[in-house]
């Protein structure tokens, strides 16, 4: 998966414009079939519909059409982030604060490059700290090749009516161990 930084910058205003955010795109490469992934929230931060991936859709392939961004065949594919999304930009960090999330680094940080817990939270400077095996671990954003949520019952109870408030994960773990005793 290559990610297209520069057609996701161009694709941005028009989404915008529609009342959605870019959440990734990416070049796909699956034995020569290739496809362009774009992935979009609405821009209040919930899912998306597949009607309005179907109207995202038709406005992209438009520009496309003219623009020609990407040499060659490929299919165009929109869907919504989802509920175990790609976390792509720092606001997706700070947003998802408290829910446990895989982070894998372009660089090693003491000897390590995937990491694996909650994330804690998103620092002055834009780094994203993490604690990992009851420590934290601050990771330059720049150094994130990849980071994703992982599905867990705290993460589907927060996004079943939408996008969860900041801080949600906190909340429901008091309400995680009354239930457990």
């Amino acid at each position: 998966m290559e990610r297209l930084l520069p057609l996701e910058e161009r694709i941005a205003p028009t989404l915008e414009a529609m009342g959605f955010e870019v959440v990734r795109v990416a070049l796909m490469n699956n034995g020569g079939q290739r496809t362009v992934q774009v992935m979009a929230d609405r821009a209040d931060g919930t899912l998306i519909s597949i009607d309005e991936c179907e109207v995202i859709s038709q406005a992209l392939s438009a520009i496309f059409d003219v623009e020609d961004p990407i040499a060659g065949a490929y299919d165009l594919e929109v869907s919504s982030a989802g509920i175990d999304r790609p976390l792509t930009r720092r606001k997706d960090f700070e947003n998802y604060a408290g829910f446990e999330a895989k982070i894998e680094t372009k660089l090693a940080i003491n000897g390590r490059r995937r990491f694996k817990g909650p994330v804690k939270e998103l620092t002055e400077t834009g780094d994203v700290v993490v604690t990992v095996d009851d420590a934290d671990v601050t990771l330059p954003f720049e150094n994130i090749a990849t980071a994703k949520l992982v599905l867990t019952n705290e993460l589907i109870a927060a996004t079943s009516k939408g996008k969860p408030e900041k801080g949600a994960a906190e909340k429901m773990k008091p309400q995680q161990k009354q239930k457990k005793k």
